[in-house]
């Protein structure tokens, strides 16, 4: 669906677009995948990798390789693109980037919070942060000792700010809180992110609230499973859930009261586009969901770049290559652990 933004996308967008969906014609196939499948030892996926876009990143790791190192390198490619994007971006493309980043933060502050909470050393936790997630003051995190500290110390000065108005307590830090904390960042984000798609309008309003319903969607589910036989109560339960997506509002009041994964799929079931996800799962069996889901939201990230002119293939690329990264690592661990039978279970085919 076109408005007016074909007429003047391509005046400050049509070089990244291009740039992006060249990108995009570099992702893995199944043909790759099936390839990378065939490999005995990390050496052989190194050799695989080295005549993709991926070569140049491995091409001076010495042997013997750890499922880290390729990880960390094929991150490194996609952060170099993203930056490579933000700095020829103008507004409102530039913010829409940043955006897409915000997730990564609110996981790096949880990580950096969890492991100071288990006495972790700090450098190691920098190390395992991801790269696009990272901000100025983030060693500091770990001098909080609650909610209000680590706002009045650390956050104050990041994009995050404006999320912490919902979860700034004075209780001390534990592991419950800490997950409470993410999820209430989370949904904050997403419900801002969406709210600035929404002002974009045209297309990329669109896609966007589609796929950001969606992630809504399934954060839902996850809360609502991760929180079955926890002393979260049904409220607080219903708090997390952001107020957007297929499931809200109703799909939530039903969520909240469910104490079982079969409560869950018989809520879940009743909505035609996630029906389809909890038929391929046997009762009870919740292991497979992450990746189900994971496969209906790599359908719809693909789907955003048949339409032109708006800004949601950036972050269908950015999570397509994550996905791949993803992939890259489970197939990794699997050659590396010689549990090659079990290299299927977690790979979702992109194209």
């Amino acid at each position: 669906m076109y408005g007016f933004e074909a007429l003047t996308f391509n005046i400050h967008g049509g070089y990244l677009e291009a740039i992006v969906r060249g990108h995009r014609s570099g992702l893995f196939t199944a043909a790759d995948y099936n390839n990378l499948c065939q490999c005995e030892t990390l050496d052989d996926i190194k050799m695989h990798l080295s005549a993709t876009e991926y070569g140049p990143y491995l091409q001076n790791e010495p042997s013997p390789l750890h499922t880290t190192t390729i990880v960390e390198k094929c991150t490194l490619k996609l952060v170099d693109e993203y930056k490579h994007m933000l700095c020829q971006a103008t507004e409102p493309l530039s913010t829409f980037l940043e955006y897409c980043r915000y997730g990564h933060m609110i996981d790096n502050v949880v990580l950096i919070v969890t492991g100071t909470l288990h006495e972790r050393d700090v450098q190691e936790l920098l190390e395992k942060c991801h790269p696009l997630g990272m901000f100025d003051s983030i060693a500091s995190l770990a001098v909080a000792q609650n909610m209000r500290e680590l706002y009045r110390l650390v956050l104050v000065d990041t994009p995050l700010a404006p999320y912490f108005s919902e979860c700034i307590t004075s209780e001390d830090l534990d592991d419950m809180n800490i997950e409470i904390m993410r999820n209430t960042l989370y949904k904050a984000y997403l419900e801002d992110f969406n709210r600035f798609c929404q002002k974009l309008g045209g297309a990329t309003a669109e896609i966007m609230s589609d796929l950001l319903a969606f992630e809504a969607d399934r954060r839902a589910v996850n809360i609502t499973i991760n929180s079955i036989g926890t002393e979260l109560t049904r409220d607080d339960r219903k708090k997390l859930y952001s107020n957007f997506g297929l499931l809200y509002p109703y799909g939530h009041e039903e969520l909240a009261v469910c104490e079982d994964l079969d409560q869950v799929r018989g809520v879940m079931e009743k909505y035609p586009p996630y029906q389809s996800i909890f038929s391929r799962l046997s009762y009870g069996e919740s292991q497979l969901l992450d990746k189900a889901f994971y496969e209906e939201e790599v359908k719809r990230l693909c789907l955003a770049f048949e339409q032109q002119f708006h800004y949601a293939v950036f972050f269908a690329y950015i999570r397509l290559r994550e996905q791949e990264i993803r992939n890259l690592m489970w197939i990794s661990e699997c050659v590396a652990q010689n549990q090659k039978s079990r290299v299927h279970d977690s790979v979702v085919f992109i194209f």
